[in-house]
Formats: C-alpha cells, sequence, structure tokens
C-alpha cells in the first residue's frame, strides 16, 4: 500500500472541490454526501469539515470555482479581429455549450432545487452569473440592431432571455438523454434558427 501524501491545505480544498465536481456528475448533487465525498478523497469526515466548516460551504466553493472556469472559456472566446458582435454572440455561446459539456454536474447543480432551497448563497451567486449572461447577450444583439442586421422591433434584453433559455433547455436535455448528443453541435443548429428570427428581411 502506497504511502499517503500529505498536502497542504490549499491543496486538499482544491481537491475537494474538483472531487465534488466530478461526484456531483456522476450521482447528482442532491444524492452526493459528505461521507461519499470523504471517502473518495481519501480523507476522513472529519478531515473534510477541518477544511470547509459546512457541507453548504463546499458548495459555495464549487460554485466560486465554476464561476471561474467560465471565466476562463469566456477569455478564449473574446473579441476576434473585425469580428461581427453576432460572430462573438456564436462563439461565446458555444463555447458555453462545450464547457457545460467537459463540465456535466453543472446542469444538475444549476437545476438543483433541493440545493438551492437550503442554500440562498449559492442560489444567488448562480442567479448573478446568469444575469452577466444575459447582460452579455443583450449588449451584443443590440449592437446588431443598431448596425441594422438585426430588426429594430426585437427588444434586446427579450432575445437575449431566449438564448439563455435554449443554452438552459439544450443542457437540461443533453443532461436527461444521458450526455448521447453533440451538445455544441445541437446548439449551434438551434441557434442559428433563433437567429434568422431575428434577422432583417429587407
Amino acid at each position: 500500500m502506497e504511502p499517503r501524501v500529505r498536502k497542504s491545505a490549499k491543496e486538499r480544498k482544491a481537491e475537494i472541490i474538483e472531487v465534488t465536481l466530478r461526484l456531483a456528475g456522476e450521482v447528482g448533487p442532491d444524492r452526493l454526501t459528505t461521507e461519499a465525498l470523504a471517502k473518495e478523497v481519501g480523507i476522513s469526515k472529519p478531515g473534510i469539515f477541518r477544511h470547509f466548516p459546512t457541507k453548504g460551504a463546499i458548495w459555495e466553493a464549487v460554485g466560486q470555482h465554476i464561476g471561474k472556469l467560465m471565466q476562463t472559456k469566456i477569455a478564449l472566446t473574446k473579441k476576434k479581429k473585425n469580428a461581427r458582435p453576432i460572430d462573438e454572440l456564436r462563439d461565446y455561446f458555444v463555447g458555453h455549450l462545450r464547457f457545460i459539456e467537459t463540465t456535466p454536474a453543472i446542469p444538475a447543480i444549476l437545476f438543483s432545487r433541493e440545493l438551492h432551497a437550503e442554500n440562498d448563497q449559492l442560489r444567488t451567486f448562480f442567479a448573478g452569473l446568469i444575469k452577466s449572461r444575459h447582460a452579455h447577450f443583450s449588449k451584443l444583439i443590440a449592437a446588431e440592431i443598431k448596425a441594422g442586421h438585426f430588426k429594430k422591433t426585437i427588444d434586446p434584453d427579450d432575445a437575449a432571455y431566449l438564448i439563455l433559455a435554449l443554452v438552459q433547455g439544450l443542457a437540461m436535455r443533453w443532461s436527461l438523454n444521458n450526455r448521447s448528443f453533440d451538445l455544441p453541435k445541437e446548439g449551434q443548429r438551434l441557434l442559428e434558427l433563433q437567429l434568422n428570427g431575428f434577422e432583417k428581411t429587407e
């Protein structure tokens, strides 16, 4: 039996967050117990609580971790030279779906009624993330309207909500279908249908 490697508090906390995120994708956040988490990490249950005082604190740390990962994805899909706002929106949208595809616990965490009912801070955090995505989509759509590419009758905020709903609906369908289809590819197909309805027909 190999000796257990002693890790710093920072390393152990990062490990607990990563394992929580992975197990949430495998068994669901509402079924994940601290016992199972401790076993997977390789420490005792009290050892988990030495790093996080409550189970809620673990989920809050997981939420912050997801936010940082998403920001990294966003940084990779920032404006390209001479790109139209619609192209940035497409890249951002697909990048978001690719992130969900590589982090399959996200739909379960976002739609966990039990988890959010018990953790106001986590619910508020994810609501802030969604608000930020909405503002970004709305800004890009408004730029396309101003440039004359989208219909002037479109409300940018309403259009942004439709695209957000598309992301959320796709994530839920992908999860319920046992992740059996190409999420980014299906997203691209449906996004184009949505964008076609925004475009000016003149």
